[in-house]
C-alpha cells in the first residue's frame, strides 16, 4: 500500500490568506494539530496550532506572519512504513503528500494510518492475541506455528518488536480463537513465556493503539 492510497478526502488546505483562528477551528473539527498550507499545487509547509498560539494574533491572516514552517512529505509512491516513519519522527497528526513534480495532492491523517495498519495485519477480524517473550537464540517461526496449529488453531498475523529497554524478542501474534487457554498451555509445556494474551474487544483497542505507537517508535529507530 502506497502514499497515494491512503490520502483523506476531508482534511482541507489552508490558504495564506486564511486567519489562525480558521485553521484552529479545522483542527478541532478533525481532531488534529497540523494543517498544510498550500498556494495553488505547492506546498509551503505544515502549521500546527502551537504555531498559530505563538502568533498571538488568530484573527490575522496566516501570511502576514513570518513563519518558519516544517515542510515534510512524502511522495505518492512512497509505502505505508515509510510513512509511518516519518510520522512517528516528527510527531505529525497529517502527514503532506506530494507528486513527483512536486504537486501537492492531499494529507495522510495518523489515525487513518493506524486503520490500515489494522486492516494489513488482520486486527479487525474476530479472534485473540497472543504476546511470547524469549531470546533471539529461541525464535523459531516453525515450531511456534505448529505449536499453534496443533490446537486447531490458524495465525492470522505475527510481527516481532525488540524493546528499547529488554534484550528480548516479543513475537505478537494474532489467532482466529478466542479461547487461548488450551495454546497458552501448550507453549508453557514447550517453556515459551507467554507475556500476554488478549481476547476482549475493550482490551483488543488498547492494545492495538499501545502496538501501533511502538510499531512507529520501531519504524523510526
Amino acid at each position: 500500500m502506497v502514499a497515494a492510497d491512503l490520502i483523506s478526502d476531508n482534511i482541507p488546505a489552508l490558504k495564506t490568506s486564511d486567519t489562525g483562528q480558521v485553521a484552529l477551528n479545522w483542527m478541532e473539527i478533525f481532531r488534529i494539530s497540523h494543517l498544510p498550507i498550500v498556494n495553488n499545487l505547492d506546498f509551503l509547509g505544515l502549521i500546527s496550532d502551537s504555531d498559530i498560539y505563538d502568533m498571538n494574533q488568530p484573527e490575522e491572516a496566516i501570511g502576514n506572519h513570518e513563519l518558519t514552517l516544517l515542510k515534510p512529505y512524502v511522495r505518492d509512491d512512497q509505502h505505508l512504513f515509510e510513512v509511518i516513519g516519518i510520522a512517528a519522527r516528527l510527531k505529525l497528526t497529517v502527514i503532506p503528500v506530494l507528486d513527483g513534480n512536486d504537486h501537492y495532492l492531499g494529507v495522510i491523517t495518523s489515525s487513518d494510518l493506524i486503520r490500515h495498519v489494522a486492516s494489513l495485519s488482520s486486527l479487525e477480524q474476530p479472534g485473540g492475541i497472543i504476546v511470547l517473550e524469549m531470546t533471539d537464540r529461541d525464535y523459531s517461526l516453525s515450531q511456534i506455528a505448529q505449536i499453534i496449529e496443533s490446537n486447531n488453531i490458524k495465525v492470522l498475523s505475527m510481527y516481532i518488536t525488540s524493546p528499547a529497554d529488554s534484550t528480548k524478542l516479543e513475537v505478537t501474534l494474532k489467532v482466529n480463537e478466542t479461547d487461548l487457554l488450551p495454546v497458552i498451555r501448550t507453549f508453557e509445556r514447550y517453556n515459551y513465556d507467554v507475556k500476554t494474551w488478549i481476547t476482549g474487544n475493550d482490551s483488543l483497542d488498547r492494545f492495538y493503539s499501545e502496538r501501533f505507537d511502538l510499531l512507529m517508535k520501531y519504524l523510526n529507530m
